[in-house]
């Protein structure tokens, strides 16, 4: 079913289409469309050694044909433990070229987390890069099945001079050395493997509609899902985002490919997206503030798409002091809630660096592959994450129901469109919880998130249902306070959590970034909780606040509140 023509957001497209095409084609096949057309131009971009389209083309097919020779085919699972590099998007798309699922994982997951993603998925091969292959080691009696093992290096995708050079960095001698007869295929060889006679499945082997890569989430329970995603669902969250851009075309464009790929973001947006459009992906394997600065000065990214602590690095590193950023033509935050006072901070940032854009905020779940909603690129209003992307639609329910409540009442946060989901790997009951079909017919996704949605069809999101905070009988939303608390000029970052009371059930604690020029004092906790005083309500105020140097993050750059709330709970419970 289409959206409604009356849909209120739809007045704020500017030139944004309404609606789009959607070719029936497999992530491979509409990769290759764009190559064929752009041959020359640069798909990727790693340690500075460049790959054409043309030789990305060569890649994908010689690695497909090494999967093929190891017995991999229709329907089987591979395990991709890896970080940006190209030897993982090489595999991403050679495993959706010959049929088989690629079940993306952070190659930091602990060894047992490895055993349990590899048992989940039933993977028959896993790809991994050498510095973290003896986590395979640990796990050998964990695994229900043999798995094979293909191991990839760093060392192998560099130029020429760096490549002699690499043995003696820092980062190679901290590499455990690979056992001489270890049961495992070094990249190289694992290519070699499938150079000669052996022949691909025909490219209708796979329709768009089945599924092509499992990502990870916690679902709207908060327990590890495996999120089943079809070409169809990534083809379509590639080309909305194309056209919500704002750019007439992506082609030359230079992508600052920083999310990691095991991500929704990092792989529907940072690489998929932009191989789709004809962008450059620059592929960042590690992330670091410094490393960030240099990366923005030296390759001059047109598009950078992030997580909100990305763009906090940019007002913490002095090494952008005097950068003049007139080359960006866009700034987008996703993952997770971009405060309206971060919002303002980074905007002041790129202004007083001749950046013609402002930060845009999109929002989106993994079960829609990654972003679905976005700020329009002249038309912002604060506090607001934007419009649905075309063919998508977005309603406001009330909690625990299918039934939508009137403009700019909160509720829960549902989306339906042509990006949503395949289903849970393996979780019937957790899937018909999730993905529901509604009276208008259409299939939603119950995000598990409250929101607000006004007049003209602008979202609000607020937080996470299961992050709420109740205290003596309250609601209070940790979201909405971070961004009072961030609105204070010395503050960088905070982050609220819920403490338990005996007699308020809850109390809530902030945790609080100071920027680099301000040093925690008690003066400054005093000033900051008398502003604090005068903008939160009484049941609200936060009983505490504990300065830090940095929140802890989740693999993904989140800030993991729920680390912060086990350690002051516990901490309250000693």
């Amino acid at each position: 079913m289409g959206i409604s023509e009356q849909a209120p957001w739809l007045r704020f497209y500017g030139d944004m289409p309404k609606h789009l095409d959607y070719p029936r084609l497999t992530l491979f096949q509409l990769v290759r469309q764009t190559a064929l057309k752009h041959p020359s131009l640069v798909a990727y971009e790693f340690l500075n050694k460049k790959t054409s389209y043309t030789e990305f083309l060569r890649r994908v097919e010689r690695t497909a044909r090494a999967f093929t020779a190891l017995g991999i085919q229709k329907g089987d699972r591979v395990t991709i433990c890896m970080p940006n590099t190209p030897q993982a998007v090489d595999a991403f798309y050679a495993l959706n070229r010959i049929g088989a699922v690629s079940n993306m994982i952070h190659p930091l997951s602990a060894p047992t987390e490895i055993a349990f993603y590899l048992n989940f998925s039933h993977s028959k091969a896993i790809l991994i890069l050498d510095a973290f292959y003896s986590k395979l080691s640990e796990i050998q009696a964990q695994l229900e099945r043999p798995v094979l093992r293909i191991v990839a290096s760093i060392k192998d995708e560099l130029p020429a001079p760096a490549k002699l050079v690499y043995p003696m960095t820092k980062t190679a001698r901290k590499i455990p050395k690979l056992p001489e007869n270890g049961d495992f295929l070094r990249w190289r060889a694992f290519l070699r493997g499938g150079a000669h006679g052996v022949q691909l499945p025909a490219e209708n082997v796979i329709s768009s509609d089945e599924g092509a890569s499992i990502l990870y989430s916690g679902g709207t329970t908060g327990t590890t899902k495996g999120i089943l995603l079809s070409s169809d669902n990534f083809n379509a969250t590639a080309l909305q985002t194309i056209a919500a851009s704002g750019c007439k075309s992506l082609v030359g464009k230079k992508m600052l490919s920083v999310m990691p790929i095991f991500h929704g973001f990092g792989l529907g947006i940072g690489v998929h997206t932009a191989l789709v459009g004809g962008a450059r992906c620059i592929l960042v394997p590690q992330f670091n503030v410094k490393g960030y600065a240099r990366l923005l000065m030296k390759k001059k990214p047109n598009l950078v798409p992030g997580v909100p602590t990305l763009f906090e690095a940019l007002l913490r590193t002095d090494l952008l002091d005097k950068a003049d950023l007139s080359f960006l033509d866009g700034m987008f935050s996703g993952g997770d809630s971009l405060s309206v006072e971060l919002k303002r901070k980074v905007d002041e940032f790129l202004q007083a660096h001749n950046a013609k854009i402002q930060i845009r905020e999109g929002y989106g779940t993994t079960e829609c592959v990654t972003a679905s909603c976005l700020t329009p690129k002249d038309y912002a209003r604060t506090g607001s994450i934007g419009i649905p992307f075309p063919d998508t639609c977005y309603k406001i329910v009330a909690p625990g129901t299918e039934e939508e409540v009137a403009p700019n009442s909160e509720g829960e946060i549902c989306i339906s469109g042509p990006s949503v989901m395949m289903g849970y790997v393996d979780n019937p009951e957790e899937t018909a919880q999730t993905l529901r079909q509604h009276a208008d017919g259409r299939i939603w996704v119950h995000t598990g998130d409250l929101g607000v949605m006004d007049e003209d069809g602008f979202v609000y999101f607020r937080q996470r249902i299961k992050r709420m905070i109740i205290t003596s009988g309250y609601n209070v939303y940790p979201s909405q306070l971070e961004n009072i608390i961030d609105g204070y000029e010395k503050v960088l970052c905070s982050c609220v959590v819920g403490v338990k009371d005996a007699y308020k059930m809850q109390k809530v604690k902030a945790f609080v970034v100071l920027r680099p020029e301000y040093r925690p004092s008690e003066e400054i906790r005093a000033e900051l909780m008398a502003y604090c005083r005068k903008r939160i309500a009484k049941y609200a105020m936060p009983y505490e606040i504990e300065f830090r140097d940095e929140l802890p993050k989740t693999l993904v750059g989140k800030v993991a509140y729920r680390v912060l709330e086990e350690e002051a709970n516990a901490r309250e419970e000693a």
